[in-house]
């Protein structure tokens, strides 16, 4: 059968059975299975269904991500995360502002390790958004932080995208981690800036309502005083292990992760939060997403060997030879349809089902590698945050109750403010990216 009708059959199919609900890992392996029967037969099944799927993610490199899930569980159940917004409103002395720069923060740290930004989205939803409202902030804006601080998964390091960009391309994911931070820290600080005007208008329209007093917790002075050096010394050793061990080469970003469980169980011990139901919760949490990125990992590996073999790479080239020798149109034209597959689509199936089309372009542009894998990243966290379908703006109005339409009226604002700022910034200086890792 011809190539270019086997691309269209398959490509309708996808479209159809992800309108239809089937989960993308499910779309992968079906599309790539039969792509492949349609353009080699029968016989090519026994090759690629053998050992391939097991040698796929059989990978010391992926061992980064259950760890990094782990640790995220552990730090989420043991209530570290309540005990830092009180801490922090104590320290802010009624400068509620730092509430929302503190959500952001979380949002960012706890959505890179945990590999879904819709999940940490939907925990900020539940922990952060009553104590923003109690603190002066409107539905909507507390919504929006919510969603906005979730979506930063995608590019703060350690960022399970990161990890599966690295290994799809084989590109080191140490590089990514520290190419990834000054892009990172500049997401976050944009989106910091847009909340700060966003919550000075809102207290403007509500400056006749009274602020109402947060709840002190239940403990004796002394001892409340106590578990807060405790919960922040706790904090500030978590992140020194974390990125002060990846960045400084003490540890490699698998070892991190390991070692960052460890300070997340004992964190819980030191808490007393560890018991039977504490162990349940973080390893079925655990086991759930890291086998999704796995069944998606054999799925887009089966796929990806349907795009190599059916020239998909080779006939787009084709289609945009006469944009070639503008490598700026290329990145615009990719960066538009990836924004839209990141609306649609959780951020780790969109990496390992677009890489092997787009990665050809890429390398035939000359563009570097590891610049674009931080782009790419980028762009998974403003995706994440915009209308029709920005997963992590429904995901938090889910769990909160806030309207999705009143969500994604602010979180528009902080996506394109992203994307002008961030992204351009990257096209204009490469070196935001790249400049650090070439330093090392």
């Amino acid at each position: 059968m011809d190539n270019l009708l086997v691309i269209g059959i398959i490509l309708i199919m996808m479209i159809v059975l992800l309108i239809a609900g089937l989960y993308i890992h499910s779309v992968l392996l079906a599309s790539g299975i039969i792509g492949l029967i349609l353009l080699e037969g029968f016989g090519i099944l026994p090759g690629l269904l053998g050992n391939e799927p097991f040698n796929r993610v059989a990978s010391y490199t992926l061992t980064t991500i259950p760890l990094f899930v782990l640790m995220a569980q552990f730090i989420l159940q043991s209530g570290l995360v309540q005990d830092i917004f009180y801490m922090v409103h104590k320290v802010s002395k009624g400068k509620n502002s730092l509430l929302g720069v503190l959500t952001l923060i979380i949002g960012g740290m706890l959505g890179a390790v945990s590999g879904s930004g819709t999940a940490t989205s939907a925990s900020l939803g539940q922990v952060a958004i009553p104590e923003l409202r109690k603190h002066g902030y409107s539905a909507p804006l507390a919504g929006a932080i919510a969603a906005s601080g979730g979506s930063l998964s995608g590019i703060i390091p350690p960022s399970i995208i990161l990890i599966l960009y690295g290994v799809a391309t084989e590109t080191p994911v140490g590089s990514l981690f520290v190419g990834a931070f000054i892009p990172g820290i500049l997401t976050m600080i944009v989106f910091i800036l847009v909340m700060l005007v966003y919550f000075r208008l809102d207290r403007k329209k509500q400056t006749h309502i009274e602020e109402p007093a947060i709840k002190d917790a239940p403990l004796p002075e002394k001892l409340s005083a106590i578990r807060l050096i405790i919960v922040s010394v706790i904090a500030m050793l978590i992140v020194l292990v974390i990125f002060g061990g990846i960045y400084s080469g003490i540890f490699t970003p698998t070892e991190a992760g390991a070692v960052g469980a460890f300070v997340g169980l004992l964190a819980a011990l030191v808490l007393g939060k560890v018991n039977l139901q504490f162990f349940k919760t973080s390893v079925v949490e655990t086991v759930k997403l890291t086998g999704m990125v796995m069944i998606i990992m054999i799925g887009a590996q089966i796929f990806g060997r349907f795009v190599s073999l059916s020239l998909l790479p080779r006939r787009l080239i084709e289609l945009i030879e006469p944009i070639m020798d503008t490598p700026v149109l290329v990145l615009i034209a990719i960066s538009v349809v990836l924004f839209i597959m990141f609306m649609f689509i959780e951020g780790a199936a969109v990496i390992l089902m677009s890489i092997p089309v787009i990665l050809p372009i890429i390398q035939e542009l000359q563009v570097d590698i590891l610049w674009f894998g931080v782009f790419v990243a980028v762009i998974c966290t403003i995706g994440l945050i915009t209308p029709p379908v920005g997963l992590s703006v429904y995901a938090v109005a889910g769990v909160s109750g806030i309207s999705s339409g009143s969500i994604f009226r602010i979180s528009m604002v902080f996506a394109v403010v992203a994307m002008v700022v961030v992204c351009g910034l990257m096209i204009a200086f490469p070196g935001l990216a790249t400049w650090l890792p070439n330093s090392m």
